[in-house]
């Protein structure tokens, strides 16, 4: 049978509810997940563990999402992680600034699970 490593995927989110569904199907996924309560926390979690992948709610306390977005950019890391934003914010504005901060994608809330899988399935190697 052969081993295979399960990406590494941050969520990050404020609502304790939807990081808790977040985590459990992502992980249902295949994916190794980690979690923060606010953008500091996922911030300092990137840093000490380095995902494939962080999926990031735009507004949470300590640091925005966005914020954390462009930091992770600065590290620089090869290959580049996937980042994902999920927010309420739902205007073309608010998409288009959050793709300016580093995201590659931006999903408005509620989230639609099955794309965001899609999405991350699509760069990220199991």
């Amino acid at each position: 049978m052969p081993h295979f490593e399960a990406a590494r995927l941050l969520i990050a989110d404020d609502d304790a509810d939807l990081l808790a569904a977040y985590a459990l199907f992502f992980s249902a996924h295949g994916f190794d997940v980690r979690t923060a309560g606010n953008g500091l926390d996922a911030l300092a979690q990137y840093c000490a563990w380095h995902p494939a992948a962080a999926l990031l709610d735009v507004e949470m306390p300590r640091l925005d999402g966005r914020a954390v977005a462009r930091r992770i950019r600065y590290v620089a890391d090869v290959p580049e992680p996937m980042l994902v934003a999920v927010s309420g914010l739902e205007r073309a504005d608010e998409k288009t600034a959050s793709l300016r901060s580093g995201f590659d994608h931006h999903f408005v809330k509620p989230a639609p699970m099955p794309e965001i899988l899609a999405a991350l399935s699509g760069k990220v190697r199991h």
